[in-house]
């Protein structure tokens, strides 16, 4: 695996480290055979240069998908890819066609719902990112494709995630093949439902793993011929079953064990169970709980799973009585009894155990204890027994636990499989091995070597599949591989299992023997093989073995490899419990009583291992290998931790490490031509000069390097290992010296630069301060004659300022004293003036508000009172109409009722109306009194103010030395006395308006209540009329029937019935009369009423009226066949409108189709629908019908009204009539354009016409489906050529040409001539823009959701290249929207929302300078943080090796998804395409309101025949 490379001064190598396993650095010093490297961690190291391992300095720094595709496939480098991908959680990669799943130890939802496996289902494999619903994808296709039967091998250390793994493939494979059964539950559920089960009684905490199986499983899922589910059986291996007796600390037992100890109370009592650690087989770890895990709980969930996988209450309490037995059976301690060498129970707490365990079993106590005791050894001449001493007995209290549990164990596995069922006609089978991996701990026993040997047998199978993988590999590139040898372990399975004289046939041979020990059975090893090289004696043990397997040495104690290698069950033990008067006990050793009755030979638990290991590698022979490697990244169970020597020991164990050998025999790296040119064009410029042939191009490339040992195939260039290395040496040394050479120039240039900037920077830098000198001397004399100015200036002006200022303050004073008195005055007045003004009308205001809402209130009390009162009398009327001979007399009740009501309400609204005007002209005799009380208020304000005049007057006549004034005290008295009065009376009516103003808001809100319930009222009278036609209809109903049972007694007459139609009326002689309904005449009002009074004889007519019926239906039928035939035939459009669409609605409207009770037109037309539309590839053919279908759809719904009541031959009269003529007015009929009422008319429906609409509804409906689904399937073979840019050489060849062959737009361009074409259909075919703009609109949304997951899952389009050649593509389809014109394009451009963003990111320069909330708020708002995650891990630059978002960024992003994982259901990254159907009835209508049918012009061919005479109208 090592490569051989030249050490080269700035060349990146690996180096190995004792800590990290692996450090990467650069060569900085070369000394012969050693090479001085700096890491990057800034670790400074000496090595040899055979310990080196070149370094890709072009690998993408997120890693590849496929490790096939490194440039260098060693240790380091599959390491360094496998972290690089998990830090960005990407947890799955490929190595060839095995898939390395690395547990995240986080949930990741978004992976595994059910869009991800859409995306999945059918896909390429490698196709996509790596994932294990690929794997389980391409096994099913192999084995519905090819007939062969599959196997998916799971295999990792305890921790790694097999378990889950295997769920997630159980899920897929159901996804794909799943069938219901009989009972609700589909075999794969069954399946999974299992694990819980297996789990309670075969799993256990390690040291590694909280829930680590303890057992192999194999589950086999069978498939019917049709790819169904069809059965499944599940198969196990090695239970470990000695640790139900031995457990290390701090490990735990079996689950089943806490479970049970933490059950309810109950259940503890009736087991007499207590804590944990008061059992032997449980204290012997300190470990009782698990972080996270409630036992009880587990518990309740185990005896639910047992419900769901058919096992039965009282088969539940057995198992749970065996458990509990074997618990108490390890408490069972001995001691020495009264004769030599026997045993008895120590003490009473012993005695109580050993009765508990007899109870639980339901065995005789004395039995038990004999058997624990004794042993009876049986001779050709008589039966000895045989004491056992306190150690023997506690080894056969120890074995009888074991044997007890393990065939639990089996008991619940058969239980399993024959409630899941198998298919015995199923031929093909996809098998799913979760099996435990390589183990190598401090004490390794027996478990751990049976372990080990499946993993060798695993590996042997898995070197073959990978080896044969090559050989396809070379075999398909037409290369020689002949001299490649196969890595193989066949020595070391000869060492395991080789008989005889393997360390299995060993061991059995030691277990035959009652003298064997451990000592002489590792002293026969060590003669056996001291000289094998895979087999080895460690220094200091005389017991211990070691083994060098693939993954590495494993030394073995073999301590108890004896005891833990015989299977055999005691005698006693047997007799024993097969004598349980339990028949779940008894039955569990049933099956061993026939195997020893069968078989008498030897039997151990390696043998039977290496049997069941070779029927499982038998099995596996017949299928078709696909390999899934979990690996656990560190010890701690914790996210974002890759402990790099753990993970490569992991690698090793799981031969991922021999793979990678295997293709380092051969030939490793494997480069594309385009790729190879790419890289290595620079060695050799000239070979690339006029060339196009890029194959000729590589072996002239490798003949100039002379290069040896290389082979070329027919897509790739084969090299062996070491040769990478050494092109990239030159290379690097190609690129040094024209680095150097680039430097240079650029330094000559930057100095010569940097010289001319400075001295044109010292010339501008004088000249600009001798210029700011001579301006600082000009600045300074300006100063001084300006200061001279200012201050003559300046004096001049204090002078004069201070004479005006004494002159103006004089004249302000007396202005402002004068000014302030008459100022005061005029305040005084306007602010009277104001507030008698504001008071007059805020008073006016509230008191018309106040009268409005006692008013309102008033009405709509009266009026909701009145609904109650209708309210109850409609539910007497309901309970009354139960009753047949009661529906007429209801029916005129609720008429006069109903009547009353309404007079009533207009009653109401007359005395409301009484009511309004009284208030009104009360409200203007207040407002009256109101002005005649101001008039009289100004006027003697007017008077007192002429008064106060005439004082002032007289004051100033009157000298000033007169200081005692004349003052008229009576005048002054009078004047108050009136002031005092006109107070009083303001405030009286200001009370008084207040008072009205509250009594109008309390009339306000009666009125708003009494108008709210003459609303309801309302709303009640309709309810009414909806429920007195309902019972009009039921009255119909009824009297029809009477009629028919009529008709049937009138059979037994001797009167002769001439027509099957006995509501046809005689036919009028006259032409203008003769109407009919689809064969049912409709006669005038005394037709009518002759009908009714007619007797049977006169309803049923002669002979030869019968005969002119049945001629007149015939007649019928005939213009529905001509009616048929015609429209069947594309005949066209006029003025724009399907000329089908309104000839079928012209013929209904006139045959009165809608109106009839019966008919089978409609039926007719539906079934002439669904045949035309069978040929649904046809898009000209599908637009003609969804054009017809819609504007017929159309027309109905502007004609169609459900018929409330009988047919009405006159107006109605009564008020009830009116009323509900005026309820059952459309409002649609008001926005009908004038021309159009000429050919729509409204028409009562039946049931029929109703029908008919709603089918037509579903095949508009259906017809838009299929169009756009046309459309779809189009689209999406060019959108996947278009996600990704057509590839082209980066090496331009120097006649100006590339090795690129397609063009960039053309796929685009196809798509854009797709849509175009299809566009033109519609509109040739003028399907209504509505619905032209929801196929757009959806089919865009299909565009991006088709590229936007193709860009999330698949690497390569994440590039900045092929971000460029989405966007033109893109821009593109933005001038199609543009030419398309909004009519019918819409909003589809902003469904692409999601793609244009992300390909927005993915053609941004300096992506490592943006922030995070700079992409989420202006770049990409609309993407969610699992998506730009996805994203920026997946991007890398291809053009200008660019940075992808800094670290930082990143590191929020796995927060943020880390947050929502733990609150969210589902995270998925993908979109979900929408195939609603996106319009109503009522968009379609109001979209073709505008249309007008009068200038339509009929069908030429039926304008022709006489039947169809009315379309000239």
């Amino acid at each position: 695996m090592a490569a051989t490379i030249s050490p080269v001064v700035g060349s990146l190598v690996w180096v190995e480290d004792s800590e990290e396993a692996w450090l990467d650095g650069e060569i900085v010093e070369v000394k012969g055979e050693e090479i001085k490297v700096l890491c990057t961690s800034g670790k400074t190291v000496v090595v040899k240069t055979s310990n080196a391992y070149p370094k890709d300095p072009e690998a993408p720094p997120c890693g590849v998908d496929d490790m096939t595709k490194l440039a260098y496939l060693h240790e380091p480098g599959v390491l360094d890819n496998l972290r690089s991908r998990y830090d960005i959680n990407e947890i799955y990669t490929y190595t060839g066609n095995i898939l390395i799943a690395v547990n995240p130890f986080m949930r990741l939802p978004h992976l595994y719902d059910s869009h991800m496996m859409q995306q999945y289902k059918g896909a390429a494999f490698g196709e996509l990112s790596p994932h294990p619903f690929a794997v389980a994808d391409a096994a099913y296709r192999l084995m519905i494709n090819d007939g062969v039967s599959q196997a998916i091998l799971v295999s990792g250390e305890s921790g790694a995630g097999k378990t889950e793994s295997t769920k997630l493939l159980m899920r897929y494979l159901a996804y794909m093949g799943g069938r219901a059964v009989a009972e609700g539950r589909t075999v794969e559920q069954q399946v999974l439902e299992s694990n819980p089960v297996l789990e309670a009684f075969g799993n256990a905490k390690t040291v590694r793993n909280n829930n680590s199986s303890r057992f192999g499983k194999f589950v086999e899922i069978q498939f019917d011929q049709s790819g169904r589910i069809s059965g499944a059986a599940i198969r196990t291996y090695l239970l470990e079953r000695s640790r139900v007796c031995q457990v290390s600390n701090p490990e735990r037992n079996y689950h089943c064990f806490y479970m049970l100890c933490a059950a309810p109370p109950e259940d503890v009592q009736k087991y007499k169970l207590g804590h944990p650690r008061t059992f032997h087989y449980l204290n012997q770890s300190d470990c009782y709980e698990l972080d996270g895990v409630d036992d009880s709980e587990e518990y309740k969930a185990t005896r639910k799973a047992m419900d769901i996988v058919g096992i039965s209450t009282d088969e539940q309490d057995a198992i749970f009585r065996v458990v509990a037995a074997v618990l108490h059976l390890g408490n069972i301690e001995f001691a020495k009894g009264k004769e030599a060498d026997s045993s008895t129970p120590k003490d009473e707490k012993s005695w109580f155990h050993l009765k508990t365990v007899a109870e639980l079993l339901m065995c005789d106590v004395k039995a038990l204890e004999d058997s624990l005791c004794k042993r009876v050894i049986v001779t050709r001449d008589e039966t000895i027994t045989k004491w056992l001493d306190p150690e023997a007995a506690a080894v056969s209290r120890d074995a009888l636990a074991k044997v007890v549990y393990s065939r639990l164990f089996d008991w619940l596995v058969d239980k399993i499989n024959n409630s899941i069922g198998q298919d015995p006609n199923s031929k093909v089978l996809i098998g799913v091995l979760d099996i435990y991996g390589f183990e190598s701990f401090k004490t390794n026993s027996f478990e751990q070597f049976c372990i080990n040997l499946t993993n060798e047998k695993l590996q042997q199978h898995f070197n073959q599949h990978v080896f044969k993988m090559e050989q396809e590999e070379y075999t398909k590139e037409e290369i020689d591989w002949s001299y490649i040898d196969f890595v193989d372990n066949q020595d070391i399975l000869d060492l395991i299992e080789k008989k005889p004289g393997g360390i299995i046939a060993l061991l059995d041979e030691a277990c035959m023997f009652p003298r064997s020990t451990h000592e002489t059975f590792a002293q026969r090893l060590y003669q056996t093989f001291k000289n094998h090289q895979r087999f080895s004696k460690p220094k200091l043990s005389r017991t211990d073995f070691t083994i060098g397997h693939y993954a590495g040495d494993v030394t073995y104690q073999t301590e108890l490899f004896l005891d833990k290698n015989k299977d055999y069950v005691v005698a006693e033990h047997q007799a024993l419990l097969c004598a349980s008067t339990c028949s779940f006990v008894s039955g569990l050793f049933s099956s061993l009583l026939e195997d020893s009755a069968k078989s008498s030979k030897f039997s151990s638990i390696g043998s039977r291992f290496k049997l069941q290991l070779q029927q499982l590698l038998e099995t596996l022979s017949h299928t078709e290998p696909h390999y899934i490697r979990c690996v656990k990244p560190n010890n701690v169970l914790k996210p974002a931790i890759f402990e790099n020597k753990n993970v490569l020991q992991q690698l090793r164990c799981g031969g991922v490490m021999e793979a990678i050998r295997i293709s380092c025999a051969g030939y490793p790296t494997r480069k594309p031509f385009a790729e190879f040119v790419d890289r290595f064009g620079l060695l050799a410029p000239e070979v690339l000069d006029g060339s196009t042939d890029e194959v000729n191009a590589c072996k002239r490339l490798l003949e100039k390097v002379a290069l040896e040992g290389y082979q070329i195939g027919k897509t790739k260039v084969f090299l062996r290992a070491g040769q990478m290395a050494e092109l990239d040496t030159r290379r690097i040394e190609v690129l040094g010296r024209s680095a150097s050479i680039i430097q240079g120039k650029v330094r000559s240039y930057l100095s010569r630069r940097s010289y001319a900037k400075l001295r044109l920077s010292a010339i501008r830098i004088q000249s600009a301060l001798r210029g700011q000198l001579a301006r600082h001397v000009y600045d300074g004399l300006r100063r001084e004659a300006s200061c001279l100015m200012i201050q003559r200036h300046l004096r001049m002006y204090l002078a004069r300022k201070a004479y005006q200022d004494l002159y103006f303050s004089a004249v302000s004073i007396q202005t402002g004293i004068r000014g302030l008195t008459a100022r005061n005055e005029l305040r005084f007045r306007r602010q009277t003036k104001a507030a008698i003004i504001i008071q007059s009308h805020s008073r006016k205001l509230l008191a018309r508000l106040h009268y409005t809402r006692t008013k309102k209130a008033a009405v709509t009390t009266q009026c909701a009172w009145r609904g109650r009162v209708a309210r109850l009398e409609l539910r007497k009327l309901k309970m009354a109409a139960r009753e047949t001979g009661a529906l007429q007399a209801a029916k005129n009740k609720l008429e006069k009722q109903v009547e009353e009501l309404t007079w009533r309400l207009q009653l109401e609204k007359r005395m409301r109306a009484d009511l309004e005007e009284a208030k009104t002209q009360e409200n203007e005799k207040l407002k009256s009194a109101l002005q005649e009380m101001q008039v009289q208020f100004k006027e003697t304000k007017v008077m007192f103010e002429k008064e106060r005049e005439a004082a002032r007057r007289a004051e100033e006549k009157v000298p000033i030395i007169q200081e005692v004034p004349v003052v008229d005290h009576v005048m002054m008295e009078k004047l108050t006395n009136e002031n005092e009065k006109l107070k009083a009376l303001v405030n009286s009516l200001e009370k008084k308006i207040d008072e009205t103003e509250k009594k109008y808001e309390e009339a306000s809100k009666i009125s708003e209540e009494r108008l709210k319930q003459a609303l309801d009222a309302e709303s009640k009278i309709v309810q009414l009329k909806t429920t007195m036609q309902r019972i009009q209809e039921k009255f119909s109903d009824i009297e029809s029937e009477n009629e028919a049972l009529r008709l049937q007694s009138l059979q037994s007459t001797p009167v002769k019935k001439a027509s099957d139609h006995p509501c046809i009326p005689p036919i009028p002689s006259t032409p203008d009369t003769q109407r009919f309904e689809n064969g049912h005449h409709t006669g005038e009002e005394d037709g009518a009423n002759e009908l009714q009074s007619a007797t049977p004889v006169k309803k049923f007519g002669t002979e030869a009226d019968s005969k002119l019926r049945r001629s007149v239906v015939e007649r019928q039928h005939e213009s529905v066949d001509a009616l048929i035939n015609c429209v069947v035939k594309n005949i066209g459009f006029s003025q724009g409108k399907p000329v089908a669409a309104f000839t079928i609605y012209k013929c209904l409207l006139q045959w009165k189709s809608f109106e009839a009770e019966r008919t089978s037109v409609f039926d007719r037309l539906i079934q002439m629908i669904g045949s035309e539309i069978e040929n649904q590839d046809n898009n000209d053919h599908m637009a003609y019908w969804l054009s017809n279908t819609s504007a017929l759809l159309f027309l109905l719904q502007r004609s169609l009204k459900a018929a409330g009541t009988i047919s009405q031959r006159k107006p109605p009269t009564s008020l009830f009539g009116r009323m509900t003529m005026g309820f059952r007015s459309s409002p649609s009929s008001a926005n009908l354009p004038a021309p159009a009422l000429d050919v729509v008319r409204q028409v009562e429906a039946k049931y029929p016409a109703l029908l008919f609409k709603q089918q037509l509804t579903a095949y508009v409906e259906k017809i838009y489906g299929i169009l756009r689904d046309n459309l779809k399937k189009e689209l999406s073979s060019l959108l996947s050529l278009c996600i990704q840019a057509p590839r082209t050489a980066k090496g331009v060849l120097r006649s100006g040409k590339s090795f690129g062959k397609d063009s960039p737009a053309s796929h685009w361009q196809s798509i854009i001539d797709s849509l175009s074409t299809f566009l033109s259909t519609l509109k040739e075919n003028f399907v209504p823009p509505v619905l032209v703009k929801e196929i757009y609109t959806q089919t865009f949304s299909y565009i991006n959701v088709q590229l936007f997951n193709s860009l999330l899952l698949r690497r390569e389009c994440c590039t900045f290249s092929n971000g460029e050649y989405v966007k033109s593509g893109l821009a593109e389809l933005e001038l199609w929207c543009c030419q398309a014109k909004e009519e019918y394009a819409g909003s589809s451009w902003d469904e692409l929302k999601h793609i244009r963003q992300a390909v927005g990111f993915l053609v941004i320069h300096q992506k490592y300078r943006i922030s995070y909330d700079e992409i989420t708020n202006d770049l990409c708002p609309i993407l969610s943080v699992q998506q730009l995650y996805r994203i920026c891990t997946l991007y890398f630059d291809d053009n200008y090796n660019t940075r992808s978002v800094s670290p930082d960024v990143i590191s929020s992003m796995r927060v943020l998804m880390t947050e929502d994982s733990n609150n969210a259901v589902s995270n998925s990254f993908l979109l979900d395409d929408n195939s609603s159907i996106p319009f109503s009835v009522e968009d379609l209508s109001t979209s073709l309101q505008e249309k007008d049918f009068t200038d339509v012009k009929p069908a030429d061919e039926l304008l022709e025949n006489p039947a169809f005479e009315f379309l000239h109208e």
